[in-house]
């Protein structure tokens, strides 16, 4: 008994594998020949006899002159010769041998020149002229498209007018390849698609590459038998041919099934790219076989090619304004950070702000144990936790999902308010995390048949029917939230760039505040012990003299008493000096500077003025050079100035004459003031000594004084953001010099 034939399966879970840009056939409207560089056959269609009257076998190895008669290869040789890439271009319309005629395409690819016939009832070339007018047209109403779905059904209108098709669809893919048909022009016979969805399965990843590269592709009859090329490998690569940009390409058996099963025969896509990708198509369809002219084909391309550009500008301009607005809040919560020392309470303070700079529902902020939350967010248990599983996986530095549960499974237990997340941590040691939270969006989903359920045909194997029904089947999404946008995404990674920044910065704050804190408390342990050291000395005179005073009451020695007065006076003289230089030392630091317009020339003569009483008597030189005018505070300046001065006079004690001379140097960014004297001079090894509070480098016995003086010069100066230094030989005198900025910077 003869067993009888098995049937041929074609297996679907397969498709992204199938060969189909080498199909190894064409569609057999037409006929395709691949050619040498002279010209001569190297490949023909099975069915170039049926057009040519010359078999395949014997069109092998033949000129092509041959195949199609002398004029016609005379008319196209030329043209043929030409290299112009792999995209096909028209070469013209000729008649072959037997007076058929043909629409000629070319394009160099995989090593070979393929040619193209495509049959035509007409002997003329195609005729462009009706191109101008369907895209000028276009262009003239595309200005009053208010959005890009009435640009969408502007073009539907124009196609369908063009090809004579039932129905023309514009639908766009979404992020995971859905396509949703978002225009729709038709015949009222035909069944309506728009708003409905199709499955990114319709259309396999290896197509979608291929929509990529050929921006049309037309199947004039979904029942044809295709042509197979004979030899059936390309005789320079030794392989199928790949056919990727041929307009007579045969397409995937799957895909005619599946046309079959949608009633349409002959269909149409263009591709629709924007900034190099698919973004969607313009699909035509039609119940009966329907060819269409390569006239019309190029000129519904070109109408797809404005759509898409018309598409890119739109959602640009969409793009930018959202970024633009995204931003804004983004620079007003900045500012909110920057107000308070508090880092995190500044965070929390500027909540309102960041719910509308992720469009969330409840946004949180996790630091170590301590949970802020505002708006509708999840439980702070499940916050932490949810912090926890973050950190645990290192998600990077942001993460987002608008389907939490679908990666974190005990998220369904929040998922009301929480089915979107948008994290990012904002330390890179702790547990600091910056969440934002979207709630559940339940949603249906109308698709264009069920998409989890491909029926087979009654009688047909499983593998070979795609779908077999369109009918509209409703889905209703549970789980998910909007998703977010890329805008959000990349301004998010700003925002927590911005957020170490300032962290970062307040961090220095903190840590040159730390060492200002420490260098204040060294200078306080010496302030401490000078006190103490100071006028523990004028206070145990005064007891003492106090003592002796006691103990001579009943003397009358009146001399002896006005002696241990005259102590008791000059200790708390001494005492009382040295609190009020200590008063003035303090001040320095907290008085608030009034900067204003100093004529250094009248200043320092003031100074002198004021020191009359201490050198009357005294053979002193003064020196005083041209003086600047420089921007500070008067009474502060005068008060270090006086200080130098002062020292000058009296550290010049023993020298007759004594020498004091005060200049000034001009720098680009600085005044520079020089105070010299010939007298006493100090011991360099200690220089560093100097302007520190309390710090002597003579006796008090030799010269008299608290040690205050030099120590608010250079609080003053520095108070001022100048610099202030000292230069001595011992035995001859010193040169004590500060410097002010020029700039008016306080």
């Amino acid at each position: 008994m003869t067993q009888a034939a098995p049937v041929p399966v074609l297996d679907l879970s397969t498709c992204d594998k199938e060969p189909i840009r080498t199909p190894g056939s064409i569609q057999p409207h037409g006929f395709l020949l691949t050619l040498a560089p002279d010209l001569t056959v190297l490949q023909a269609s099975a069915n170039v006899a049926a057009w040519s009257g010359t078999a395949a076998d014997a069109a092998i190895g033949r000129p092509l002159a041959d195949v199609i008669g002398t004029a016609a290869a005379q008319r196209l040789a030329p043209e043929l010769a030409a290299d112009r890439g792999p995209h096909p271009y028209y070469l013209g319309t000729v008649a072959t041998a037997n007076g058929r005629h043909f629409d000629v395409l070319a394009h160099r690819w995989d090593g070979v020149t393929i040619a193209e016939f495509e049959a035509v009832d007409r002997a003329e070339p195609a005729d462009f002229r009706n191109l101008y007018p369907l895209i000028g047209d276009f262009l003239l109403k595309v200005n009053s498209a208010g959005s890009i779905e009435s640009l969408a059904q502007l073009a539907c209108q124009h196609v369908r007018s063009v090809t004579g098709f039932g129905r023309v669809l514009v639908y766009r893919f979404d992020a995971d390849g859905h396509g949703h048909v978002m225009a729709e022009a038709r015949d009222e016979r035909y069944h309506s698609y728009l708003g409905q969805h199709f499955p990114a399965s319709d259309i396999p990843v290896q197509a979608r590459e291929l929509y990529k590269l050929s921006r049309i592709r037309l199947i004039q009859d979904a029942t044809y038998t295709p042509a197979p090329l004979v030899p059936a490998l390309n005789p320079v690569t030794g392989r199928p041919n790949d056919l990727s940009f041929a307009a007579l390409r045969s397409v995937s058996p799957v895909h005619l099934q599946y046309m079959r099963n949608m009633n349409t025969l002959a269909s149409m896509s263009v591709s629709l790219m924007v900034k190099g990708r698919l973004w969607g198509l313009i699909s035509c369809h039609n119940e009966d076989a329907a060819p269409v002219a390569f006239e019309k084909r190029t000129a519904c391309e070109q109408l797809g090619q404005i759509l898409a550009l018309c598409i890119e500008s739109r959602e640009d301009a969409a793009e930018l304004q959202f970024r633009l607005e995204v931003r804004r809040t983004m620079v007003s919560m900045l500012a909110g950070l920057t107000q308070g020392s508090d880092f995190i309470e500044n965070l929390a303070n500027v909540f309102p702000d960041l719910l509308r700079f992720a469009r969330a529902a409840g946004a949180a902020i996790v630091v170590d144990d301590r949970v802020l939350t505002y708006g509708d967010t999840p439980e702070q248990d499940d916050i932490v936790a949810l912090v926890d599983w973050l950190t645990l996986h290192d998600h990077g530095d942001v993460f987002h999902t608008d389907k939490l549960s679908a990666l974190y499974p005990p998220a369904e237990r929040f998922a009301r308010n929480a089915s979107g997340l948008l994290a990012m941590p904002i330390s890179r040691i702790h547990k600091h995390y910056l969440l934002w939270f979207r709630p559940e969006w339940v949603h249906t989903i109308e698709w264009a048949g069920n998409p989890h359920a491909k029926e087979p045909a009654a009688g047909a194997p499983t593998q070979l029917s795609p779908r077999t029904s369109f009918a509209a089947w409703r889905e209703t999404i549970h789980g998910t939230s909007l998703p977010w946008h890329g805008g959000e995404i990349e301004l998010a990674l700003e925002f927590r760039t911005a957020l170490l920044g300032i962290a970062l910065e307040r961090a220095e704050q903190m840590a040159e505040l730390a060492e200002e804190l420490g260098r204040a408390n060294k200078e306080l342990e010496a302030f401490s012990y000078s006190v103490s050291h100071d006028l523990r000395a004028p206070l145990r005179h005064i007891v003492g003299f106090a003592d002796l005073l006691l103990e001579s009451a009943g003397s009358e020695d009146a001399q002896q008493r006005q002696r241990f007065l005259k102590n008791i006076k000059e200790a708390a003289r001494l005492a009382g000096k040295l609190v009020d230089d200590l008063l003035s030392f303090s001040q320095m630091g907290r008085a608030s500077l009034r900067p204003t317009t100093v004529d250094m020339n009248d200043l320092v003569a003031s100074c002198i003025d004021k020191l009359a009483l201490e050198t009357r008597g005294r053979n002193i030189e003064w020196d005083i050079g041209p003086l600047p005018t420089i921007w500070a505070d008067p009474t502060f300046v005068h008060l270090a100035v006086f200080n130098l001065l002062s020292n000058a006079v009296k550290f010049t004690g023993q020298r007759d004459p004594a020498v004091i001379r005060v200049h000034a140097e001009d720098h680009p960014h600085e005044t520079v003031f020089h105070v010299a004297d010939n007298g006493a001079g100090f011991n360099m090894e200690y220089v560093h000594k100097l302007f520190g509070v309390f710090q002597r480098l003579h006796r008090m016995e030799d010269f008299a004084g608290t040690g205050i003086g030099l120590a608010n010069v250079r609080r003053i100066v520095e108070r001022h953001d100048g610099r202030v230094w000292a230069r001595s030989v011992q035995g001859e005198g010193a040169t004590f010099s500060f410097a002010l900025p020029k700039q008016n910077q306080y």
